[in-house]
């Protein structure tokens, strides 16, 4: 198993993530780089996890820098943080559901999890609210979150063909996923107060363009799906 975690200036926090991922889970960490400016790729290569770097801003350019260093014998691939919101050790839980109920992807829900308090802003709850139900209705699938902390076959990556290079990135693949005839299941995760300020969250102009891709992103999916069916 492989995961990848897209860092921006997570010098503080991406020590203890990458110690509290189970080695004897996954054998491969990728940490891709998104042009920190502080000690983020130092403190990775430290606990022993590659490190690739993106100097193109964008948490989907970063993903998908991971990925393309990724072995040809990976069979399970997992994103998740480098704020220390997630709790790797929770990767245990997504791995035993994809294998327990044959799933080509599981998504950690924050919702449906123990949440600490405050760690998930009413901006983030709306935002996965409306998203969620804008999927539903397309696709007909009841998501209840737009969770970053996710696991998938390796198999069902590559046919996803992920093209998104900012903060579409999850929507899209749990939209494509769908539309792929996947089969996806949610699974309750546990959710902290991340170390250090939000870079999307964080900041009005960054929420709004977070919200703003995600619809367009959605959008996009569902005309390009009407347009094979019809």
């Amino acid at each position: 198993m492989a995961v990848i975690i897209p860092a921006f200036n997570e010098e503080q926090s991406i020590g203890r993530v990458l110690k509290d991922i189970p080695r004897d889970l996954v054998q491969w960490i990728i940490v891709a780089d998104n042009g920190s400016t502080d000690g983020t790729a130092r403190a990775a290569r430290e606990q022993g996890a590659e490190v690739v770097s993106e100097s193109r801003r964008g948490y989907g350019n970063a993903c998908l820098a991971g990925i393309a260093s990724l072995a040809e014998e990976v069979e399970f691939v997992a994103f998740m943080d480098g704020d220390y919101s997630d709790y790797p050790g929770e990767l245990r839980k997504l791995v035993s559901a994809m294998l327990d109920q044959n799933a080509d992807m599981v998504i950690g829900s924050r919702v449906l999890g123990q949440r600490e308090k405050g760690s998930l802003t009413p901006q983030q709850r709306f935002g996965n609210w409306l998203s969620t139900r804008l999927i539903r209705l397309i696709c007909g699938f009841a998501y209840t979150d737009l969770g970053p902390f996710r696991a998938i076959r390796a198999e069902a990556l590559r046919r996803l063909k992920m093209q998104d290079r900012t903060y579409g990135w999850t929507v899209e693949m749990q939209m494509k996923a769908l539309q792929h005839g996947m089969k996806v299941v949610e699974i309750p995760v546990s959710y902290r107060k991340r170390i250090g300020k939000s870079k999307v969250s964080g900041t009005v102009s960054g929420t709004l363009k977070a919200g703003a891709k995600i619809l367009w992103t959605i959008g996009k999916l569902a005309v390009m799906r009407s347009r094979i069916e019809d």
